[in-house]
Formats: structure tokens, C-alpha cells, sequence
């Protein structure tokens, strides 16, 4: 639940403020997707990661938290795979053709794991360092409020 509610503030941010969009442009259909695919799709896949990770790799040394980071966000983890993945869905809730789907993953692909890759290794270091798992998600979401605006800015961008 908190997962959908931050993703749809991200979303009222990326309008109001990124987009300037004002209260009567504002588009509440867009919001409550963006709330849906947090309630049904990232809460629960990031929060049953979260457990799979700490079951592969236990501990909360600086080494673990680490092994955790890189596992999380290099190469074929877990990072380049969701994002990949929330792109599609988030084209599909918005009614995208696959084909027009498939072309806007490759339009913004990477540069959002670039921008991925600039904030989320050393949050994702205190994070598995500091806190523990129960509150991982919600820290998370806490520090992905800027993160959801701007994913749903690129997101919504046709």
C-alpha cells in the first residue's frame, strides 16, 4: 500500500512540477495506474526481492552489503531486469501497441538505468548496511519518491 501511495506522489509531483501541468491539466487516470503498478507490481516484487536477497546472501557486514549492491544493481541483476520490466508494463497499462511499446523501452531504456546508476548503488549500500529487512522497502520508497517522479515522467512521456 505505501509502495502504490508513493509511486502515485511521484506521479503528482512529475505533473505539478516537472510537467507544470496545474490541478485542471492534471491527469488523475494517469496517477491511479501509476498507483496500481506500485500496489500490484513494484511493492510486492521489490519487497520479495529484498527476502531473496537476504536469503542468498545473510549478514550486514560492509562486504555483504556489497555482494548485496552489485547483485541488486550491475549487469543481469535485479535493477536492469525491473526496470526493464516496469517500462512494459506501465506502456501496456497505457494502452501502447507492443510495437510502440517495445519502441519506447529501447527510447528510454538507458537512459534510465543511467540515471538509475547515479543514485541508487550508494542508497542501496546504506540500505543494506544500516537497515533492517523489514524497513528496506520502505526506506526505499521513501528516497524513490524522486525516483517514481521521474519514472513516471519518462514513463508518460509519448
Amino acid at each position: 500500500l505505501v509502495t502504490g501511495a508513493l509511486m502515485g506522489a511521484g506521479d503528482v509531483i512529475a505533473q505539478q512540477l516537472v510537467e507544470r501541468r496545474g490541478m485542471r491539466g492534471h491527469h488523475g487516470p494517469r496517477t491511479l495506474k501509476m498507483m496500481a503498478i506500485g500496489f500490484c507490481f513494484v511493492g510486492p516484487v521489490v519487497g520479495g526481492w529484498y527476502r531473496i536477497l537476504d536469503r542468498l546472501i545473510p549478514g550486514n557486514t560492509k562486504v555483504v552489503a556489497v555482494k548485496k549492491m552489485v547483485l541488486d544493481q550491475v549487469g543481469g541483476g535485479f535493477a536492469p531486469c525491473f526496470l526493464g520490466c516496469f517500462l512494459a508494463i506501465t506502456g501496456a497499462v497505457n494502452g501502447l501497441s507492443v510495437q510502440d511499446n517495445w519502441a519506447k523501452i529501447q527510447q528510454d531504456y538507458t537512459d534510465a538505468l543511467m540515471t538509475n546508476y547515479c543514485i541508487w548503488p550508494p542508497v542501496q549500500m546504506a540500505n543494506f548496511y544500516f537497515v533492517p529487512l523489514q524497513h528496506r522497502l520502505a526506506v526505499v520508497q521513501c528516497v524513490a519518491i524522486i525516483w517514481n517522479c521521474y519514472l513516471s515522467w519518462k514513463a508518460n512521456r509519448m
